[in-house]
């Protein structure tokens, strides 16, 4: 159009003033015919545009949602992860603590010479078979001799858990 506008103006300077304004109105009404066209064209497709808009809108605020809802879940898989390792990893240290705590107590009865549940067991086995045996010999009870184990009698006695030991020790002492 511009292009045009200037071939009519190098023509104007030698054409008569007639011509030239009849160049422009001519450009004019096709420069109106041309608005008016894109009016029309806007008044029927302008509704369709604005529906596809919309719908692209929806879809644009469906996609955004959809990958924000992916994101929380993706975090929380990786939180709820994270979570679990630390909690593995601290009953795994707790379980450690516990046992080095358990070694160290065990030590240190032993040192004192308190009797584990074990020895409490072979001994009562122990007391339950020679009762077994006097009673097959005739039923008169013994007097109890002394073993070797005179620091464990004492420190038993002692302690507060030998008062445990006694109370699991009747069960022997009633059958002899």
């Amino acid at each position: 159009m511009v292009k045009k506008l200037n071939k009519m103006a190098s023509k104007a300077k030698a054409a008569p003033a007639n011509q030239i304004a009849s160049a422009v109105k001519d450009s004019a009404e096709t420069i109106l015919r041309a608005g008016q066209g894109a009016f029309a064209k806007v008044q029927t497709e302008g509704q369709k545009v604005l529906e596809t808009l919309v719908r692209e809108g929806m879809a644009m605020q469906k996609k955004g949602q959809r990958a924000a809802e992916d994101k929380v879940t993706e975090m929380t898989t990786k939180m709820n992860r994270v979570a679990s390792d630390i909690t593995s990893q601290a009953n795994t240290t707790w379980d450690k603590l516990e046992t080095v705590f358990e070694d160290r107590v065990a030590r240190a009865l032993n040192k004192l010479g308190v009797p584990t549940n074990r020895d409490i067991e072979l001994l009562t086995k122990r007391v339950e078979q020679l009762t077994a045996q006097l009673a097959k010999l005739g039923g008169k009870p013994v007097a109890v001799v002394k073993t070797s184990a005179k620091p464990v009698a004492k420190a038993a006695a002692k302690k507060a858990p030998a008062k445990k030991l006694a109370s699991k020790k009747p069960a022997a002492k009633k059958a002899a």
